[in-house]
């Protein structure tokens, strides 16, 4: 539907009451943008209260799942529900800094906990957590790259320390090469000025698949 300026004009000039109702009706059918609202109108906690709220979800949920560790697939369930609350809290506060932090804490999670688990499975089982994994790097490396520059160096710690977990396990420093992921650029954190068009190239190709 066009939203013209007549529609526009028809909106304004309703009494109100009745925005009121229609703004309420329109809330209830999108649930992402009367969160928003929420807590860009009523609640009083700050875009970093609501961070360290996700930081503790993160730490707490990968230290049960990694400890009651079954499988490469149950494990790729619970960091895709991790991620899930990221996406959910950048989109309600637009913490594009936390979207940054969050990822990159998630992955370290990941990574420390079940460092071991990697190598008791085939690559076979373990190739969707992998590439779910490099995919999820380069997807930091781009939402950092955006940043001012002035910003990236609050991100270095971060980086290359996943660089240098990437490379302790095979398993997915296999991945890493064969999506054409170079772990040096987090472990000298130097990241491709070209790496979201890099990305892109290697998904039209089929890989990240």
């Amino acid at each position: 539907m066009i939203f013209d300026d007549a529609l526009k004009k028809a909106l304004q000039a309703l009494p109100a009451k009745e925005k009121d109702k229609l703004i309420l009706r329109l809330l209830k059918k999108d649930l992402n943008l009367a969160n928003q609202l929420y807590f860009e109108l009523v609640n009083t906690d700050s875009i970093e209260d609501k961070r360290n709220e996700v930081y503790t979800h993160i730490q707490k949920r990968m230290a049960v799942v990694s400890e009651r560790f079954f499988s490469m697939g149950y494990l790729l369930m619970d960091v895709r529900d991790a991620s899930g609350i990221i996406t959910e809290h950048v989109k309600i506060t637009k913490d594009k800094h936390g979207d940054i932090e969050l990822n990159c804490y998630l992955l370290y999670q990941v990574l420390l906990l079940n460092e071991q688990h990697f190598g008791t499975q085939s690559y076979q089982s373990s190739y969707t957590m992998c590439i779910y994994i490099i995919a999820r790097i380069y997807k930091i490396l781009i939402l950092i790259k955006k940043q001012h520059e002035d910003l990236h160096l609050e991100f270095k710690d971060s980086v290359v320390q996943i660089g240098r977990m990437v490379g302790d396990i095979p398993y997915l420093m296999k991945t890493a090469i064969n999506n054409g992921l170079d772990v040096n650029w987090l472990l000298s954190f130097k990241i491709p000025d070209n790496i979201e068009t890099h990305v892109k190239d290697l998904r039209a190709n089929g890989f990240l698949k």
